[in-house]
């Protein structure tokens, strides 16, 4: 498990708030990771709405969203951490900024992403 001092983890953390921000307005100050994430927003989401059927995107607390948009990211687009990794940050990030239920949700839309696009663990 990450630790909170991890450069990565900080990093992801300011990526989270980054994409929360922009579902609500355009953001100038981005950095490329974050830039990289929202020029592939409408795959990702298309993805999302696939793999969690019952929870159309406009329903998705924003911050879960944007929890599950940086971990889809990393796992289908990126590619530079197993799996396994980028799921267990996400449940991290989930336990930081979610609800009670949210890391269960994003382990379970992150599984379904694993299967649908056979993503090797």
């Amino acid at each position: 498990m990450k630790t909170q001092k991890d450069p990565r983890h900080k990093q992801r953390k300011q990526i989270v708030k980054a994409l929360f921000a922009h579902s609500f307005a355009r953001q100038s100050k981005l950095n490329a990771k974050t830039k990289a994430i929202i020029a592939q927003l409408k795959k990702i989401d298309q993805l999302i709405n696939i793999c969690a059927p019952t929870w159309p995107i406009k329903k998705i607390n924003k911050l879960d969203l944007a929890v599950l948009r940086l971990a889809v990211f990393e796992l289908i687009f990126e590619k530079k951490q197993p799996p396994k990794v980028i799921i267990d940050e996400a449940i991290e990030l989930a336990k930081t900024f979610g609800s009670e239920k949210t890391p269960a949700f994003i382990n379970g839309v992150l599984g379904a992403v694993i299967k649908k696009e056979k993503v090797k663990i």
